[in-house]
C-alpha cells in the first residue's frame, strides 16, 4: 500500500522536527512547504524529503493526508482552515492561535469536511505524565483540592536566536505566556480541569533583545479546585514540576526527571514511579503516533481542538489581567 503523506507546513526549528519525527513513524511519507527558499531546501535536503515547495497553494495541491501547522501562531487558524477544506486532516502546534477572530469558521468548516484535528501540546505525550492523569482520574487519590506549578529554564541558552524569530511580538505568538506557560496551563487543564478564573503579573526582568514579558505569575481558580503558576526563562535549571494537592494524596509530574511521584502518608516519603529517559525526539515521535493513530480513527486526539481553544482563552486572560492588574473569568 502507498503510505500516506504528512505536509509539514514552515520549515523553522519546530517544523524541522516535526518533518524528522513525522519520518521516524515509518508509517507516511514527509513533504515540506517553507516559503524560504535555502532554508526549505537546506532541511529537504538533510532529511532526504522528496516533495517540497515554497508556495503553500502549490503544496496543497499535491493532496496531502494531513498538514502539519507549525508556522508562526497568528497563521495556525488560515492555513488549518485552507488545509481542511482541501480535505486535509490537521495538527496544529501549539498555541491554538493568537486570537479567536476565525475560530468559529474554522470548527464550522471542521465539522463539515469530517476532518479531523489535535493541537501539539505534546506535554500529553509524556509518559509519566499522562500516567499521572489517569491515577488522578481513577481516583485513586481523591478529589484534587489545589495545583501548584513551577518552571524555568534558560531561554537563550536553548532557543538563542529567539531574537530573530517570533518570540519577540505577541500578535505572532511571542512572550512566555504564549511559548511556554501555555504548555504548562495546557498540562493543568487536562489533569484538574479548565480554568474559570485567574488574575496575573508579568514582566520583562532579564532577556535581552526583547521586550515581551519573560516572567510570569498567575493565580487560578480551576471550579473549586485552587491553581497558581510560576515561570521564567532565564534561570540556570532547566526544571518544570506540577504538584496536585488531593484529599487523600499529593502526587507530583517532574519533566526533567521523566517522572511522577506520590504520597499518602502525612509526613511520608514520596514514592517513585518508573522513570522512563527520555531521548530528544522521544516525544514527538510519540506526539506523531498518537495523531497517526488519531486521523485513522482508532483513538481521541490527545489534545482537542475543544481543548485547545480552552488553553487559547486563558492565554488571553492572562496576557489582560497582566495588562489591567484585574481578575479574568474566562467564559
Amino acid at each position: 500500500m502507498t503510505r500516506p503523506t504528512v505536509l509539514i507546513a514552515g520549515a523553522g526549528s519546530i517544523g524541522e522536527r516535526h518533518a524528522r519525527c513525522f519520518q521516524r513513524t515509518g508509517r507516511v511519507n514527509v513533504a515540506l512547504c517553507e516559503l524560504d527558499a535555502e532554508r526549505c531546501q537546506a532541511v529537504a535536503t538533510q532529511y532526504g524529503i522528496a516533495q517540497s515547495f515554497t508556495n503553500w497553494r502549490e503544496a496543497l495541491s499535491i493532496g496531502p493526508a494531513a498538514v502539519v501547522i507549525a508556522t508562526p501562531a497568528h497563521l495556525h487558524i488560515k492555513m488549518a482552515h485552507e488545509a481542511v477544506q482541501r480535505g486535509c486532516h490537521v495538527l496544529i502546534e501549539k498555541p491554538l492561535a493568537v486570537r479567536t477572530s476565525g475560530l468559529a469558521e474554522f470548527e464550522a468548516a471542521v465539522a463539515q469536511h469530517n476532518a479531523r484535528v489535535a493541537v501539539a501540546y505534546v506535554y500529553r505525550s509524556h509518559p509519566a505524565l499522562a500516567a499521572m492523569q489517569a491515577a488522578l482520574q481513577s481516583g485513586r487519590f481523591g478529589k484534587p483540592l489545589q495545583v501548584v506549578t513551577v518552571s524555568g529554564q534558560n531561554f537563550p541558552f536553548y532557543r538563542p536566536a529567539y531574537r530573530s524569530t517570533y518570540y519577540t511580538r505577541h500578535e505572532s505568538g511571542g512572550g512566555a505566556v504564549q511559548d511556554a506557560l501555555t504548555h504548562l496551563v495546557n498540562a493543568v487543564e487536562w489533569l484538574v480541569g479548565p480554568v474559570t478564573s485567574l488574575v496575573a503579573d508579568a514582566a520583562h526582568l532579564a532577556l535581552d533583545g526583547v521586550t515581551v514579558e519573560d516572567t510570569v505569575h498567575v493565580i487560578t481558580r480551576h471550579r473549586e479546585v485552587l491553581g497558581c503558576f510560576t515561570l521564567n526563562q532565564h534561570q540556570a535549571p532547566n526544571e518544570a514540576t506540577i504538584t496536585v494537592v488531593c484529599e487523600q494524596g499529593t502526587v507530583r509530574f517532574e519533566y526533567h526527571q521523566h517522572r511522577w511521584r506520590w504520597v499518602t502518608e502525612p509526613g511520608g516519603d514520596w514514592h517513585d514511579e518508573v522513570a522512563v529517559p527520555l531521548e530528544r525526539d522521544t516525544l514527538f515521535i510519540t506526539q506523531a503516533e498518537q495523531f497517526l493513530e488519531f486521523i485513522a480513527g482508532k483513538s481521541p486526539a490527545r489534545c482537542s481542538l475543544a481543548e485547545a481553544r480552552q488553553t487559547l482563552l486563558v492565554n488571553q486572560a492572562i496576557l489582560e489581567s497582566a495588562r489591567s492588574r484585574t481578575w479574568q473569568d474566562i467564559p
